[in-house]
């Protein structure tokens, strides 16, 4: 018998294309992931993957994803709708957040909320970018936030509120006695940069305005983290940039934020599963509340 199991394990490899970063996004290993995709294809008579250098489909197994992401999206439909059928249990409003966005506005946005529905709980998980993209095709989650996803036609990306770069630097370096900077020259030194995989939104956005300001910046470092990010600047790595939201937050004494001389902003952006149908209220109300001015 084929155990949903499978087919969860199976859709991680089918869209990760590589056992190891499948594994570690269904948090197991990668032994026991291996031996379960060999027992699917066994049970299914069919190979599901093209084992050589690149792991790649069979048209056996493209077939498959798509009929496993329905089997999934099914069942969470079914879930949401046998719990609103129980008028004793008030489904929650399931959030997901990327990149550990810890942003003033996004209290304020799940606070305003509260004031507004005090009926409807919150329900909030965070997650990396490329889970918050499965999972909200997978419609495990309502809403997302994030500095940006891979674009992807199943799912809507609005811009819900910006906040201002600022220049971030070790309390020794010579620029961290300025009251302001232009980023020309924070760009002249080493810059410490997000990664591609772990913050994509964070780093495209990153990249386009090194991109406009400087015609070759050097990169010192990737991190995979905010916390990381901040870490390396403060260890004196590199310099870096990042939005004032997050530096009011954290509040570091062993880095130094010096607002920038241009108007360049970091926006956050707020996300849902694209439908065929008009989108129900709660989740209207909640897009509407998120995209306000804060």
């Amino acid at each position: 018998m084929i155990e949903l199991r499978h087919l969860r394990y199976f859709i991680a490899v089918a869209e990760e294309l590589n056992f190891r970063r499948a594994a570690e996004r269904v948090h197991v290993d990668q032994t026991p992931l291996s031996r379960t995709i060999r027992d699917l294809e066994d049970k299914l008579g069919v190979m599901l993957f093209v084992r050589s250098r690149q792991l790649r489909l069979t048209p056996a197994g493209a077939r498959l994803l798509v009929e496993a992401r329905a089997i999934f999206v099914r069942l969470q439909r079914i879930k949401r709708l046998v719990r609103e059928t129980d008028a004793r249990y008030r489904a929650p409003l399931r959030i997901g957040v990327a990149d550990g966005i810890a942003q003033p506005k996004l209290s304020e946005c799940f606070v305003n909320w509260r004031a507004m529905t005090p009926n409807i709980p919150l329900e909030i998980t965070e997650m990396r970018a490329v889970e918050l993209l499965a999972a909200l095709r997978r419609e495990e989650v309502d809403v997302g936030f994030s500095f940006g996803v891979p674009r992807d036609d199943a799912v809507v990306q609005e811009a819900a509120w910006s906040y201002p770069l600022v220049a971030l630097l070790p309390p020794g370096h010579e620029l961290a006695g300025r009251d302001v900077l232009p980023i020309s020259e924070l760009l002249a030194f080493p810059m410490i940069t997000s990664h591609p995989d772990r913050l994509p939104g964070l780093r495209n956005q990153m990249d386009a305005v090194r991109r406009k300001y400087a015609a070759s910046p050097v990169i010192a470092g990737e991190a995979r983290t905010l916390a990381g990010y901040v870490t390396r600047v403060a260890a004196g790595l590199g310099v870096g940039v990042a939005d004032a939201g997050h530096m009011a937050t954290l509040r570091r004494i062993d880095v130094v934020a010096v607002p920038l001389t241009e108007d360049i902003q970091i926006t956050t952006y707020v996300l849902h599963k694209r439908q065929s149908h008009e989108l129900n209220d709660t989740l209207q109300r909640f897009l509407a509340n998120a995209i306000a001015p804060h």
